[in-house]
């Protein structure tokens, strides 16, 4: 099986958008839009939207709004109520009072700067938490956090995109955070509760989360929770290589004038993810251009690699046909 076979049509596919409310939406959140709107929709699934708001000190105010509204402008149309990980808190203690329970999670007391210190990871990669609290906490550390206990077991899945990628937790990570002191649960606690209570089976998401999926099928594993089908779409970048900036490349109601331009970001995203628009497209209202990918979408042609999005330049707009 390729890794861009649709395997997920033997079953209704429900998949999801989850954006973090702490910039505005960007050119590389509008292509993960994109492709999981395109991904669920194709084969007649539901597309979910979620607000990852949980880390309340960075969310900026309005921005969650904005976000809804822009995508509105944009042509999407998702199923259901929109769902804020703020307002979960207790799902989230809940899980994680079922693996305090079992004896698969701990209080640990050690300081970034210390894990830091006494890990054999190599310089810029992730800390290996070294197991100091797995035992209880030594004498003189306070709780700091809570983490899970991982093994060495190797965790693999097919990605949709990608292919096969497999990953073992004890080296690559340890024993991971699931809640911090001072209050919030963590993403991949959260999001993990999240998917399964929504009946998500289909998580289509930018590869920078690629790394981060063994830790989310290992809790699923855990928690007793179905693992969905993952595809991870290349990340956009600059023509350098270099990280995408979110705050020069956001893609927002208060800055672009959607009506006229919206054609323009989304004929960009559709030819990122090796899709090929038709000219006569060109300044079609949002909703036609998306239900023109939703219908012609092929994931086998998606790109394995980070590439830049280049916009259409301003020669290239022709008239809206409205």
């Amino acid at each position: 099986m390729s890794p861009a076979t649709d395997i997920t049509e033997v079953v209704p596919v429900v998949g999801r958008f989850a954006p973090s409310p702490t910039g505005p939406l960007h050119l590389g959140s509008l292509v993960a839009a994109v492709g999981s709107y395109a991904m669920a929709r194709r084969v007649g699934g539901k597309w979910l939207l979620r607000m990852e708001d949980l880390d309340t000190p960075r969310v900026v105010p309005g921005i969650a709004d904005d976000m809804l509204r822009t995508l509105e402008a944009l042509g999407f149309r998702w199923d259901g109520e929109v769902v804020y990980q703020s307002r979960r808190t207790e799902a989230y203690r809940s899980a994680m009072e079922r693996l305090l329970k079992a004896g698969l999670a701990y209080s640990c007391g050690c300081t970034r700067s210390e894990i830091a210190r006494i890990s054999s990871a190599p310089h810029g990669a992730e800390p290996v938490y070294p197991g100091i609290c797995r035992e209880g906490l030594p004498e003189g550390k306070t709780e700091r956090a809570w983490r899970v206990k991982v093994y060495d077991e190797l965790i693999a899945f097919d990605d949709l995109f990608m292919g096969r990628f497999s990953q073992s937790l004890a080296s690559s990570c340890g024993d991971f955070v699931i809640q911090r002191a001072d209050g919030p649960f963590a993403y991949h606690l959260a999001v993990v509760v999240d998917d399964a209570e929504s009946g998500i089976n289909q998580v289509v998401r930018g590869a920078d989360l690629l790394s981060s999926t063994p830790r989310q099928i290992y809790l699923q594993k855990l928690l007793g929770f179905p693992k969905p089908v993952y595809g991870h779409l290349p990340l956009v970048v600059n023509p350098d290589g270099t990280k995408l900036s979110k705050r020069e490349n956001a893609v927002s109601l208060t800055d672009r004038d959607l009506a006229r331009e919206g054609w323009t970001l989304l004929f960009a995203a559709l030819r990122f993810l090796g899709q090929s628009p038709p000219p006569d497209l060109n300044g079609a209202p949002c909703p036609e251009i998306l239900a023109w990918g939703v219908d012609s979408f092929d994931p086998a042609r998606i790109p394995p690699t980070p590439a830049p999005l280049p916009l259409p330049t301003r020669a290239d707009k022709l008239p809206s046909r409205r």
